[in-house]
């Protein structure tokens, strides 16, 4: 009989195993990684962008093309911040890193205060534009974030009931400026299997006094209902991400993309 200690790595390589053959498969369906890229991984500490970092780092070594990988972490200059562990990681870890420090934690506290409205949307901007300013600085074509299935659907859901649009999150997608393609090589693995393995590999987590400081958000609503679903149709999540890759573009009421499809479906196969 084995060793509870033996079957629990068992199982922890069994859902790393998982989560990169996910990832791998999402990152050749989409075209994420080509011959010659060289991508910034956004590190927020958390367990998404450690788990991304990591797979991505050791799928390196069996791709059927080369591409670099550079680590970026950006300190907001929250109270009480501490990076020491997250760099001694990263020491180890071997893959090259820089880490940037700027005071956007000011900046959003500021921006929203007197008002009902999340930290995320303005939080989210400053760092996004701080990830194009560096990848550009550091010659990166490419930026990776670690964003998973439950962010997608979480997304698709707020868009939907909040916002009255269907949008969710892509695997990928050119900026606005035309200077990078975002990443997202983890947007087809599950939460839970991320965060088991994060307990495995004991990644320094670092907390964030933003995301976690504020009640009632509408997101927080999203994983209730998702949770409340999930009670009654227990693999909700896999179809509803199975979904956002079988769209009806013809059974829609968006005239623009009904015309665009009118002009293009000739080019496809009638779907089954």
């Amino acid at each position: 009989m084995a060793h509870p200690s033996e079957t629990h790595a068992v199982d922890a390589e069994t859902i790393r195993r998982k989560l990169s053959k996910t990832m791998l498969r999402t990152i050749v369906e989409h075209e994420l990684i080509a011959d010659g890229d060289r991508v910034l991984v956004a590190i927020s500490g958390g367990k998404d962008s450690y788990t991304m970092l990591d797979l991505l780092w050791h799928a390196r070594r069996k791709a059927p093309v080369r591409f670099e990988l550079l680590a970026f972490h950006l300190d907001q200059q929250q109270p009480g911040y501490d990076n020491g562990r997250m760099v001694a990681w990263l020491d180890a870890f071997g893959a090259p890193y820089r880490i940037h420090s700027e005071d956007t934690y000011s900046f959003v506290k500021d921006a929203v205060a007197g008002t009902s409205k999340s930290f995320c949307a303005p939080c989210s901007r400053m760092r996004r534009g701080i990830l194009y300013t560096h990848a550009e600085r550091l010659e990166c074509n490419k930026i990776a974030l670690g964003h998973h299935r439950e962010d997608a659907l979480e997304t698709l859901l707020l868009n939907l009931l909040y916002a009255g649009k269907l949008e969710a999150m892509p695997a990928k997608y050119r900026t606005n400026d035309d200077r990078f393609d975002v990443i997202r090589p983890l947007i087809a693995c599950d939460e839970p299997s991320i965060a088991a393995n994060a307990v495995h590999a004991e990644y320094p987590i670092l907390p964030c006094n933003l995301c976690g400081s504020q009640d009632g958000l509408k997101r927080v609503r999203v994983k209730r209902l998702l949770e409340s679903l999930e009670s009654e149709i227990p693999d909700v999540r896999r179809v509803m991400l199975a979904a956002l890759g079988n769209v009806r573009p013809s059974h829609l009421l968006d005239r623009e993309v009904a015309e665009a499809w009118n002009r293009e479906a000739h080019h496809y196969e009638p779907r089954k």
